[in-house]
């Protein structure tokens, strides 16, 4: 039996956008009026094709049916917690780490993190994502310990200052220790597949959390990556997981998809999955990508030092919101908040 994907794709933005809403030609996504759509792409693994919204009524009866189900799911409202996703969200980036792969050991003292979520809030970043393990390509494990003791008096400085702090951790030991200090997103690179008590610890708490694609570990996973269809294989893991969680009794819909950008992924298959990002939004969650100061930037453009990709990382972003991505985690907070605002004045 043959498995099709739905991508929505041919986004309108701002006024023209809200009219051709109006007038029934276009569908909203994720139930914004400012960014509407009147085509997918229903693609296998064999074939795609390009299909009106007019036109999926021609379409054969069984297709058709879950063409609809894929577009309620790509049309609905979707939030977490306080944040809605009327705009892009910027998740400010806080590496409090000696390794990290951009900033390691720029933010381990305390007094410079704390000037830094000072920083990050003010510049715009609507949620703040503290990690103290560095899952940069071919990184060691940290122990739990010094993981927690790295991160925790930033979390409490975060929280005391009304941040949505997000913690970055694959551990449920620094997870559970970070509870009482009231965080508010667990962001796990490894997909809940680093530490098997994580998924009891989110059932128990029914915190929100990132559901994240990686292939193999930090240490591992840029060791030749492989797939038969990157975008398509990362879509039915997050199928399958979103499966295993719903069987584990996690009933919220409080969760974010990430893709993976550069977690065991090559340049073409980091392009790919840039590209063809709307896909993620028939599975009917809030869609976070990290692609800041990333290597595939250096890839493209020659220039090697992470702190000299913010350029890549801006018109990266500016696609991102072309299609329709809630979330962006970024260093430069600052920069991309000033770049969207000045985009989106522009195509109104």
């Amino acid at each position: 039996m043959i498995k099709y994907y739905t991508r929505a794709c041919n986004f309108y933005y701002g006024q023209t956008s809200l009219e051709k809403v109006k007038n029934k030609t276009n569908l909203p996504l994720n139930g914004n009026r400012l960014i509407s759509f009147d085509t997918i792409e229903i693609i296998s693994r064999q074939k795609k094709q390009l299909i009106k919204i007019k036109d999926i009524k021609k379409l054969p009866l069984k297709l058709r049916k879950q063409i609809k189900k894929d577009l309620k799911k790509i049309t609905k409202t979707k939030s977490i917690k306080k944040i809605k996703f009327k705009k892009p969200i910027l998740m400010g980036i806080l590496n409090v780490t000696p390794d990290s792969f951009s900033d390691g050991g720029k933010y381990l003292k305390s007094n410079l993190a704390y000037k830094q979520i000072k920083k990050l809030k003010q510049d715009g970043a609507d949620i703040i994502d503290i990690g103290g393990e560095s899952t940069r390509p071919n990184a060691n494990g940290v122990d739990d310990f010094i993981e927690w003791n790295r991160v925790k008096s930033k979390i409490k400085f975060a929280k005391k200052n009304k941040n949505f702090v997000s913690l970055d951790t694959r551990k449920s030991f620094v997870l559970k220790k970070s509870l009482p200090l009231k965080i508010d997103l667990l962001n796990d690179v490894s997909g809940l597949n680093y530490d098997e008590k994580m998924i009891d610890v989110l059932k128990k708490t029914k915190i929100p959390f990132v559901l994240h694609h990686m292939q193999g570990t930090p240490k591992t996973m840029q060791n030749k990556p492989k797939y038969k269809n990157v975008v398509l294989d990362i879509y039915d893991f997050f199928e399958k997981k979103l499966d295993f969680i719903r069987r584990n009794k996690i009933k919220h819909n409080n969760i974010i998809l990430d893709p993976g950008i550069g977690f065991g992924k090559n340049l073409k298959h980091n392009m790919k999955i840039i590209k063809d990002i709307s896909i993620y939004h028939s599975l009917g969650f809030p869609i976070l990508l990290g692609i800041s100061r990333k290597k595939f930037i250096k890839e493209l453009s020659g220039i090697n030092d992470s702190y000299l990709r913010l350029g890549g990382t801006i018109s990266s972003s500016i696609f991102l919101m072309m299609q329709g991505v809630q979330i962006l985690r970024v260093h430069d907070v600052n920069e991309i908040n000033q770049s969207l605002k000045v985009f989106k004045e522009l195509i109104k």
